[in-house]
């Protein structure tokens, strides 16, 4: 019983942790997208980029204390920019244009 205790813990407490694309969408909402957007930047952006770089986008939300609930996808694109990371950027804008078009 002891042995099957541990692999059973272990798998309900990652199971209670969110994916990379929750809390990517999450982010993106709390950074002030709409949540149709959000899911569907979240989606690609995931597939594209590493968790480093994810965690890096996550810090956006931080940046000049705005508000953030009143930014749109353009003032969004210029905090990315603002991680000086090509390759963010690159899916960020991507992911940004194409989902604006989708909604």
């Amino acid at each position: 019983m002891i042995r099957i205790a541990g692999p059973v813990l272990a798998v309900a407490l990652l199971s209670a942790c969110a994916t990379p694309e929750t809390r990517v969408r999450t982010a993106l909402t709390d950074a002030g997208l709409s949540k149709p957007i959000a899911a569907c930047m979240a989606n690609r952006m995931v597939d594209r980029l590493s968790l480093i770089q994810l965690n890096r986008l996550s810090g956006l939300k931080k940046l000049r204390g705005q508000d953030m609930r009143k930014v749109t996808v353009d003032e969004f694109l210029k905090r990315t920019r603002s991680l000086q990371d090509p390759e963010i950027l690159g899916v960020v804008t991507s992911s940004g244009l194409i989902c604006a078009v989708k909604a």
